[in-house]
C-alpha cells in the first residue's frame, strides 16, 4: 500500500486531443495520481469529449465532466456559421478564428477549484508552442500570471500549474507520445468533429504533418 503522504496528486485538463492525452501520459509516467476534468462547452468537435472519457476510463482514473456553454464566443469552434480555417498556416501576431474567448481562463479556474477541493498540488495543461503562437491564453506569460492569481485567490497555497509541452512542437509531442505509449488511435484532433478527420483543418494538418515527419501514418487516417 502506498504511503499517502508520498502520493503526488494532480488534476489534468483532458480534452481528448493529442496534446492533452500526451500530457496525461507524461504525468502518469512520472507517478502522479491523476483526476481528469473534461469540458463540454458546446464545441463543434464534441467527438473529443467521448475520446477524453474513453482515455480516462481506459486508465481507470476518476474524471469530472463540466458542462457549460461558450456559444456566445465568435469562434469557428462554437459558432457553426463560421467556417473552420484550412490554410495550415499560423500568421505571427494574428489570433485565429478558432480562438475561443477566455476558454483557458474558465478551464483553469475549474481545474484549480477541483485541485484545492481534492487536495491535489498540481494542475496539468497541454499548452504548447504552436498553440501560444496564436492563442493568448496558451502563452507562458499567461500561465505565469494565472499561477500568481491562483496563489492569491485560493485558501490552500502552492498548487502548481504544469505545462510540460510548452516549448515543444507538434512533432516533438507526437514523438513523446509514441515513446510513452499514447493510444493516438483513441484521440481526436479534428475541429470538424465528424466521423473521420477532415484532413484539411489546421489541427488535422499539423497532426498529420507531425506523424509524417516522424515516418509514421496518423492512426486515425484510413
Amino acid at each position: 500500500m502506498r504511503d499517502k503522504k508520498k502520493v503526488k496528486k494532480g488534476v489534468i485538463l483532458l480534452s481528448g486531443g493529442a496534446d492533452s492525452v500526451t500530457t496525461f501520459y507524461w504525468a502518469k509516467n512520472k507517478g502522479y495520481d491523476l483526476t481528469a476534468i473534461i469540458f463540454d462547452y458546446n464545441q463543434r468537435h464534441k467527438k473529443e469529449i467521448k475520446c477524453a472519457k474513453n482515455i480516462a476510463e481506459l486508465s481507470k482514473i476518476k474524471y469530472f465532466l463540466v458542462k457549460g456553454d461558450l456559444s456566445w464566443t465568435k469562434s469557428s469552434l462554437t459558432d457553426k456559421s463560421i467556417k473552420v480555417p484550412s490554410n495550415g498556416k499560423i500568421i505571427k501576431g494574428e489570433i485565429p478564428i478558432t480562438y475561443v474567448s477566455g476558454r483557458n481562463i474558465v478551464f483553469l479556474s475549474y481545474a484549480f477549484s477541483l485541485a484545492e477541493s481534492i487536495g491535489a498540488k498540481y494542475v496539468f495543461i497541454g499548452a504548447h508552442i504552436q498553440d501560444y503562437s496564436g492563442y493568448p491564453d496558451c502563452r507562458p506569460e499567461f500561465l505565469d500570471k494565472f499561477q500568481e492569481m491562483a496563489d492569491l485567490g485560493l485558501k490552500n497555497k502552492g498548487i502548481k500549474l504544469v505545462a510540460p509541452l510548452i516549448s515543444k512542437s507538434k512533432k516533438d509531442i507526437v514523438k513523446m507520445g509514441i515513446d510513452l505509449g499514447v493510444p493516438f488511435e483513441a484521440t481526436w484532433s479534428c475541429y470538424e468533429g465528424k466521423r473521420n478527420p477532415c484532413r484539411i483543418c489546421d489541427s488535422c494538418r499539423f497532426r498529420i504533418q507531425a506523424f509524417n515527419e516522424l515516418g509514421f501514418k496518423d492512426p486515425l487516417l484510413k
